[in-house]
Order: C-alpha cells, then structure tokens, then sequence
C-alpha cells in the first residue's frame, strides 16, 4: 500500500514548479544571533507555501545549508545522521573533483558558497506573478533581517524566458512524477516518493537515511513519527536535499562555435547547419522535439514529447548521439543489463532527479549575433540557477554529473564527455556524432557552461521548520 503523502506538510517547490509565477528570487542568508533567527522562523513557518494547492499569487520556502542547521542548535549527533554529501557541502576539494568544478568553475573563483565567501546558513526563496510584487514582497522581509539577526549575503534575481533557456532551447521538458500525487505519467518517467522526499520507500523499496530521534527531544509533538515503524520522530520526513548552483553559460562562445564548426566551403555561415549541430550536442531540436524523433528537422508537434525511449528505435546514434546532453543526464531504456527492457529503465529511475531551475541574466538572441543586432551587454553574466530536489545526493545528482555527465567513456564511447554540461580541457573536448557509413568527430569544443556558486541545502517538511525553530527555546 502506498504511504499517503502530506501536502500540508510538504513544502510546495518540491510538488510544483509555480510556472504561474513568473517573477522569482533567492535569498542567500547568514545566521548572526540564532535565539533571534529562530522567533524569525517561528514567525514565518505559518506562511510557507505548502503542496496541497496551486498558489495564485506568491510563494514563499526555505531551505538550509549543514551550517545552518548547526547554528540552529541541532545536536550534532542527529546532524550528523544527515548524508556526508550534505554535511561536508559542495565546495570541498574532493567534492569538486566530483562534480568537475575545477579551473575557472572552481569554488575559490565562486561569488557565493566558496570557502572565501560569506557563510550561507539558510535560502530564502520567494515567487510572486510579476516584478513589482515580488519587490515589494522582497522588500518586507528585508526589513525583518537585521533585527532577526540574519544577514542578507547576497540576492539572486531571475529572469522569466518561458520556456527557453539562454543557448535558445526548449527546457524542463524531462520531468519526473512522483507517485501518490494525481499527476499521470509515463511507467518510465514515475518514480517512487522516496526518491525525492525522504521517509519513503524509494526506488529500492527502502527508507534513505534521515534524521531520526527518540520522542522526548521533541516534547511538543510537532515531527512526525518514522513511517518505517521505530517508533522513533522523523525531522527528515516530508523534506528532501536542493542542490543548488549558479551556471554561467557563454551564449556568443557557444553559437561562435557552432558557426565556425558548420561554416560552408566558400567560409560563410550555414544557420541550418549551425542549428542543426546545436541540436545534435543537445539532443532535441529548439522546439524540444527530440532528435530521436524527429531526426531530419525540427517539428513543434513534438515539443513536449517525453514518452520515448532509445534501445528500440535508435539504438547505435544514428538520430541522438550517444554523447547528446539529454541522453546522457536520462539514459532512458539505454542502460544495462537488458537495454530496452523494464530492467534497464528501473536502473535509471534510481538516479533521477526533480529540477526547479530558473535563468537569470539578459536574452540574447542567437540570430542576433551574426546579424550585429545583440542589443543587450554581452559581457553581462546570464545563465541558469540549477536547482534540483533527490533525496540522495550521491546516488542522483551527483551520480549524474560524475558518472554520465563527465564520463568520457559513457555507454561505449572513447573520449567524449558532455558536449554541454561536461568538463574537458580547454579547447580540448570531443563530441561524436554516430552515422553511416562513417561517424563524425567535433573537436575542440571549448566549455560553455562554468559554475560561478552553490552549495546543498535541505528543505524540511514545515512542521520541522516549526521544530527548528523550538530548539534550546
């Protein structure tokens, strides 16, 4: 029987990605006085936008760093039945070696969440229908910092592109559905609550490690019990991991790239072919139409499709290369053992992720810049905030950047890694294009994505905000 879920106790970011609102911002905060922090979050917990409904007309959540939750006087034993990933944070050098965050993505050149910047203890994360509403929003609570002993380290603004991202494509298409939630899905793209909220049974049929404690230290009642039967309260449960981070992207590096790649024989530039390319690093056409498809030209009839896989229909590249961005991040049926059976698409459940990202920065046009039309700054930094839900860091997103993202030998190739998200050498990367009679070989390519910030936060259910908020009171 499935374990219902808790939308009240839910924070809603996790269920919903508030599309609706349009208008958004980060706020990254340092705990200076927790007495003072914590009737701050006893205030406030009664505001946060839970998952039961849709919210109309802003939203409010809250996450914290490892540090964070130390400032708020967690115990440190229970702290420590936290993941290591999380304890230790994303800035450390072995971490880095992981993720790739290295030369100029590497954490002492971040301008937030490095180990020479300020502390950030918790997020602030607020949403509202335009602009103007989520300043004045923004702008109320602001007022409430200094005397709650937080400080403001730095505020990250969004920019709404709908659907597209800055290189010019279709984006969040791929989602996964949880189950226990009305939403219908593709068998392939539902996955168990538990890996993506933590107290449930995950893909494995077993409870992630969380912070479990005995009843008396939380004598007022307000976490709930273990679901696996310890008898034991559960500050993990209804709450999962956000990782978060700051990717610039090099929109002019990346189309110059492309252009100079696919230029004609007489040197003049081929858009068709260009874009073409674009598609192939990426996996699906601008539209979203994926490649494997519609492999000859884009189609907008195909723009949201995700019910598809690739074992059956284009099992060696021909239409997506194997190195493409998406096939890659979502191998799909595509993994052993027995690709293109339920077993392979069983493997890929464990290490999915629930992306909650939003860009920031000024659009560029991509046509714009061989037009000589780009009317915005180019030297201004633009990009994604990439924000993400698992309830096991290691095994989903870090997985996915080490293992397939970054792997120069993914699924039988010899040394290509992502041609977008991946690390390479300057200058130095690879990509692959699988045809007949004979493949082709983009070499190279350059980095077009560098981390500028992050860190890893959990996001509690919001009676274990209000628990937070009892602690040492």
């Amino acid at each position: 029987m499935a374990d219902t879920l808790n939308l009240e106790d839910i924070q809603g970011i996790i269920i919903r990605g508030y599309g609706n609102l349009t208008a958004a911002c980060y706020v990254l905060l340092e705990i200076s006085d927790s007495d003072s922090a914590k009737s701050w979050l006893a205030s406030i917990a009664s505001t946060i936008t839970n998952g039961q409904t849709r919210p109309e007309n802003d939203a409010l959540n809250i996450a914290f760093t490892a540090s964070g939750l130390k400032e708020l006087g967690l115990e440190p034993e229970v702290l420590a039945m936290f993941s290591n990933e999380f304890i230790d944070g994303m800035a450390i050098p072995h971490r880095s070696r992981i993720l790739g965050d290295v030369e100029e993505s590497s954490p002492e050149h971040w301008i937030w969440g490095g180990p020479t910047s300020r502390s950030i203890d918790m997020v602030l994360m607020l949403f509202a229908r335009n602009d103007q509403e989520l300043l004045d929003k923004y702008n109320m609570y602001l007022k409430t910092f200094p005397v709650h002993g937080l400080g403001e380290v730095k505020k990250l603004d969004t920019v709404n592109l709908g659907y597209v991202e800055h290189f010019g494509f279709h984006d969040g298409i791929s989602q996964p559905v949880m189950t226990g939630l009305s939403e219908s899905e593709s068998p392939m793209n539902t996955i168990q609550t538990g890996e993506f909220l933590l107290g449930y049974p995950n893909e494995y049929g077993l409870y992630t490690e969380r912070p479990l404690m005995k009843s008396i230290a939380d004598p007022r009642g307000l976490l709930p019990h273990d679901a696996g039967g310890s008898g034991n309260r559960d500050l993990g449960r209804n709450g999962s991991y956000l990782v978060f981070r700051q990717l610039s992207q090099d929109v002019r590096g990346f189309w110059t790239f492309l252009d100079q790649a696919t230029k004609n024989q007489d040197g003049t530039s081929n858009p068709t072919a260009r874009t073409r390319l674009a598609s192939k690093m990426i996996g699906r056409w601008p539209s979203g139409a994926p490649l494997v498809q519609a492999p000859d030209e884009d189609d907008m009839k195909l723009a949201d499709s995700n019910d598809f896989g690739y074992q059956q229909t284009d099992p060696y590249g021909y239409n997506c290369p194997i190195g493409a961005h998406i096939r890659r991040v979502n191998p799909r049926d595509s993994l052993e053992p027995q690709p293109g059976t339920e077993k392979s698409i069983d493997v890929g459940k464990r290490h999915r992720i629930l992306r909650r990202g939003r860009e920031y920065g000024q659009q560029i046009d991509p046509r714009d810049l061989f037009d000589g039309n780009a009317s915005v700054r180019e030297d201004q930094d633009r990009g994604l905030y990439f924000i993400c839900f698992c309830a096991n860091i290691a095994r989903q997103f870090e997985f996915i950047q080490h293992t397939w993202a970054n792997n120069p030998h993914f699924d039988g190739l010899y040394e290509d890694v992502d041609p977008i998200l991946g690390v390479h050498s300057p200058d130095r990367g690879t990509f692959t294009i699988q045809a007949k009679p004979v493949r082709k070989r983009i070499v190279g390519l350059p980095r077009f994505i560098f981390v500028r910030g992050g860190a890893y936060f959990f996001m509690p259910g919001i009676n274990a905000v209000r628990y937070l908020a009892t602690l040492g009171r």
